[in-house]
């Protein structure tokens, strides 16, 4: 077959291609994955997802024009980045123009990027002497008694008054 149709260009293989090797199994493969894939800004490139959803529905539906391919493409970006998308160009607008405003949305604002908390593991190692690790609660003493069973508002011991010391004069004669 190559020998005999080797001055057909790629279009016409590819078109070859899809009508024989078409079958339900292959058309529910195809629309599954288009409606499961989501464009990611951390791990797929713009070109790159852009033209896999292009060539995925091209191949489900060749009759489809490219500006309503480009449209349902789109609608898969949903939210913020469609929506500048769609103010960046106007409405007949090829794919090029789709490629070049979604990179430079996505490399110049923080559109169609979305949050990621950094979870870090607890650095905490536990220490295992019992002289390395620090009290729960402060020891608390008594100011006088120096012991530790009770605190001052509830001792019961009668606390002398200092006694105040007198010292003779020395009279000078």
């Amino acid at each position: 077959m190559r020998q005999e149709h080797c001055k057909h260009d790629r279009l016409w293989w590819r078109f070859e291609i899809i009508t024989k090797l078409v079958n339900n199994s292959w058309i529910f493969k195809m629309e599954n994955t288009f409606e499961s894939s989501s464009f990611n800004s951390y791990k797929d490139k713009p070109l790159t997802w852009f033209l896999k959803q292009k060539d995925r529905l091209s191949a489900l539906h060749q009759d489809m024009s490219d500006s309503m391919i480009n449209m349902k493409i789109l609608r898969k970006f949903g939210g913020e980045l469609e929506h500048a998308i769609k103010c960046r160009c106007e409405e007949p607008c090829s794919k090029e123009d789709y490629i070049n405003s979604m990179e430079d949305i996505i490399t110049r604002t923080r559109i169609g990027k979305t949050w990621t908390r950094n979870l870090m593991e607890s650095k905490i190692v536990p220490k295992t002497s019992k002289e390395d690790r620090i009290p729960e609660r402060p020891v608390l003493k008594l100011h006088k008694l120096g012991s530790t069973s009770h605190l001052a508002n509830t001792c019961t011991k009668k606390t002398k008054i200092s006694e105040v010391q007198v010292i003779e004069e020395v009279q000078c004669a």
